[in-house]
């Protein structure tokens, strides 16, 4: 199964507001900001997503473009498909809810 890192990027001057409009809209199409490694919880950058399925990196431009577009009109989307481990760096455990 495809995993695709995707990150959006709202140009001009977003508020937090938009952003976490933005995440909220992300999260209802599927999108996660955290992942899983090695039994700990890790959450992504901001403005980065992930997402899993048997879809491509085409729909997953198109599904991003949709949750953005209903948040703000000028963005840009990049989409990476990960076919190997992630590496990073000092990223943030993900706070128990």
């Amino acid at each position: 199964m495809a995993s695709f890192v995707t990150r959006v990027e709202l140009y001009g001057t977003p508020s937090e507001e938009v952003y976490n409009n933005l995440h909220i809209a992300m999260k209802e199409k599927g999108f996660s900001r955290s992942f899983m490694d090695n039994g700990s919880r890790y959450d992504l950058p901001h403005s980065m997503y992930l997402l899993a399925g048997g879809i491509s990196a085409t729909q997953t431009v198109a599904i991003a473009k949709e949750a953005a577009d209903t948040v703000w009109k000028d963005f840009s989307v990049h989409v990476t498909e990960t076919v190997v481990r992630m590496e990073y760096y000092n990223l943030r455990l993900t706070e128990p809810s």
